[in-house]
This record gives structure tokens, sequence and C-alpha cells, in this order.
């Protein structure tokens, strides 16, 4: 890696750090704390790619990028930020940044996409947009730090300014429709409408020629799409066909397997594909149990300011609620908080108290999109599909094979586990491994034994 490198953050560890690796790598580093000398360095010609926070102590990164763009056109900047919401993928995406990464980042990673930069001759730059207007206190739900969520932020960013149809996959509660709303309120068209379509909105003669003129070239949305019925599906295809200029930008939702679908005769192969344009996979609570934490503080703080007493979670109550299993996903876990809020009378949710309430949820599993017959390795093979999409281009980061057997092997052991009873004996026999092994694997991968008696 060759060049020069201006790095600007005020946390001193991370400068400490972005300093030495882009050294060993054969750059030259300037790192500052103040986003006033990284702009002094710019205006002097100083640097060939440019690493900023966002949130710096005199000032904002994400409103320096206009003025970089404007006095050195061309210049890639990489954002890195601790806000980890897709408001802020959007709004570097918006601002021209040639990369956004969430903190903490990964380091391997992030040089990477430096030496990219400092390799690929940045396109002409476009003419400066306004960014979206806001409200002050916006409180967007889409919150999450993994990186299958930082993933979906960047490929939501860049397909948001296109004209393609836009497909949202995932289980119920995961927040598509909230998807589909920031891709219409952050795009050009966010001063046009947004419809939500229904089966009743194209019935009758007049139902699509009146969805087009209350769309007037904005947005509709048809949520789950997979429930319309083959006449309703025959009246949007036909819609679709008749668009000419002006159309409105498409948009679908689906928590079900609409290949699956198609293959089975169940939707309208002509209407799969004019869906698809790009498809976006909004993870389940199960795929990022890193972000419930920060969920859980997100709505804490959302049911304060709406009135609601202060309450935070006791340890071992988070701990209870990392480890369920949210079939109903964000949805349900709002709902949960909410309930906790106002049946606490402590400040201090403890873990009983949490038992009780999830102890009372239905019993309902997750909608899985493969079909009952479905062989495990389809399933997992679909999974790394998505997982491999959703990086839009970019290799997933480093270590995936562990990752991966992580996530196969902590669900196979704690269900064998449930299934003798909690007995490590009888669960190891079960498994084919060896007790000590089992042992191993069980504080590796922090799993907690309840043993009891089983009926079988």
């Amino acid at each position: 890696m060759d060049g020069t490198v201006l790095v600007a953050d005020d946390d001193r560890t991370i400068r400490t750090v972005l300093t030495q690796a882009l050294t060993r790598a054969g750059c030259k580093v300037h790192a500052t704390s103040s986003l006033t000398t990284l702009m002094r360095w710019v205006q002097e010609g100083k640097g060939d790619l440019v690493i900023s926070d966002v949130v710096m102590p005199d000032g904002n990164g994400l409103e320096m990028l206009p003025k970089i763009n404007m006095e050195r056109p061309g210049l890639p900047v990489i954002v890195i930020s601790a806000q980890n919401t897709i408001m802020t993928a959007i709004q570097a995406a918006e601002a021209e940044a040639y990369d956004y990464l969430p903190k903490p980042f990964d380091l391997p990673d992030l040089m990477k996409r430096a030496a990219r930069a400092l390799e690929t001759k940045r396109r002409a730059p476009a003419a400066p947009t306004s960014p979206p207007p806001r409200e002050e206190n916006e409180d967007l739900p889409m919150v999450g730090r993994t990186p299958q969520m930082q993933a979906l932020y960047r490929l939501v960013a860049r397909v948001m300014n296109t004209d393609l149809a836009v497909l949202i996959t995932g289980e119920s509660g995961t927040g598509k429709s909230l998807i589909a709303r920031a891709i219409h309120d952050f795009s050009d068209r966010r001063n046009m409408p947004f419809v939500a379509a229904s089966a009743s909105d194209l019935s009758g003669m007049d139902g699509p020629s009146d969805l087009l003129l209350r769309a007037k070239g904005g947005s509709i949305l048809f949520d789950e799409v997979s429930d319309l019925d083959a006449e309703a599906q025959a009246r949007i295809v036909r819609m679709l066909d008749s668009f000419g200029d002006k159309a409105p930008r498409i948009m679908a939702t689906s928590q079900t397997d609409l290949m699956n679908k198609m293959e089975s005769g169940e939707f309208r192969q002509d209407l799969f594909y004019r869906l698809g344009g790009v498809t976006v996979n909004v993870p389940s609570l199960r795929e990022r149990v890193d972000d419930i934490p920060l969920l859980a503080d997100h709505f804490l703080g959302r049911a304060e300011r709406e009135g609601l007493p202060l309450r935070r979670f006791a340890e071992d109550a988070m701990e209870l609620i990392r480890a369920y299993s949210w079939p109903g996903n964000v949805r349900q876990l709002e709902n949960t908080i909410r309930r906790l809020m106002v049946t606490s009378s402590e400040e201090v949710i403890a873990r009983t108290e949490v038992e009780m309430v999830l102890g009372n949820q239905p019993e309902i599993e997750p909608h899985v999109g493969g079909g009952e017959g479905e062989k495990l390795s389809a399933s997992v093979a679909k999974h790394l599909r998505r997982y491999f999409d959703l990086h839009g281009g970019v290799l997933p980061p480093p270590g995936l094979y562990a990752r991966i057997l992580r996530e196969v092997e902590l669900p196979l052991i704690e269900i064998a586990l449930d299934a003798t009873g909690g007995n490590q004996a009888k669960c190891a026999d079960l498994l084919g491994i060896n007790r000590n092994t089992l042992r191993k694997k069980i504080t590796d991968l922090d799993i907690r034994v309840t043993r009891r008696r089983k009926l079988m």
C-alpha cells in the first residue's frame, strides 16, 4: 500500500492503532483529533485518503464531506462511526463517502478498504445533493452494530437512489416495512408519495390506475406480496408492464421464500423476476444477538421519553433476554420491554420478572422459508448465500469458517443438552464426542446447562 493517509479521530487509541497499521503497510500517516486540522491538511493538498470519525470535539465528520469534495474532488473518505444506525450509513452515502464502517471495526477489513481506496480512481463528483429534511427528534428504529446490520445499512444506502425494484425478505417483526420506508424517505423520491398497497387497492377495473395516481411517481410497497392471490398478482404484472415515464418505484416485502412459492406454482414467475431487482434480507434477532442490548436500551429510552418510568435491566436479566429465541423478532422485543417497564415496581428489572413475562409468551416458532422436506444443507446454503449477498460485492470479514461452525455448533449442543435433560455424559454420547470436549465447548460457547429429569 502506498500513499498518505489523513486520520481524524478524537480517540487516541484508534489514532495510534491506525497509524501503526497504515505505517507498517507502507503509508505515510498524519493523525489528528481535530476536524479543523484535518481541513487545513486537505486545503494544503496533503493526503491521498481520509479516514474520519463522525462525532468530533469541533464538529461533525459527515458535515465535512461536502467541503472536502469541494476542496479536493476525488479525494476518497472512509467514515468510521460509533453511531451504528441506518441513518449514518445513508448520510455517508449521500455525502459521497468512499466507504462507511461502524465502530468497533475489524482492522484487517479497514486496511483492505483503505488499500482499495488508494488504488481506485474516484469517479467524477456528482452535483451535491441536499440531505433529506429530518425532524430534530427523529428516532429511526433500525439500530445495530453487528456485521449483518452494517452490511444491510450499506446495501440500503447503495440502492436507495436507483430505480430498481426492491424485494425485502425476512421473518415477521424484523422491520421489513421500516426498511422500505427508509429507502423511500432518504431517496430522491422523498418529496413524492409513499403508498402501501393492499389487495383491495388492486381490485376493480380502476384499481391499478387509481394506485398509480396516488403514487404520483413516488414509491409503491406491496406488503407481504406472497399473500396476494393469483388475480392480484396478475394485476400487478399488467400494471408494471404499463409503466412509462415518471413511473413509481416498486418495493415488496415477504416473510416466505418466494422462490419456493414460484417453483410450487403459488407465485407468478413473471412477477417474481419483476420484483427481484435487488433483494434485501433483514436478519432475525437470532442472527444478531449482540444487537439485543443495544435495541433494549433504544426501546427503554424511547419509552421514557413517552412518559414511562425510568428502568434498566439487571445483568442476569439481560443475559436471559439475549438467550431467548425471539420468534417475533424486534416487534416482540419492543412489546416485551414496554410491558416490563409498566409491570416492574423497581428501577432495576430483575431476572425473575423477565422469566415471568417470557414464560407467558405464546409458543410460536419463527417462520422458515424452506419447505418442510428441505435438507439442512440446503437451508444452510441459502443462509450463506444471503450472508454473502448482504455484503454487496465486498467479502465478509476474515474468520468466516470459524464463525459459521460456531453458529451451527451452538444450537446443536443446546438442543442436545435439552433433549438429554442436561446430562453431559448422555449428551456427549449422543453427539459422539468426548465428554471433556463437550465441557470445553460448553465453556467456550457460554452455554447455560440446567440439569433436570427428562422423560423420553
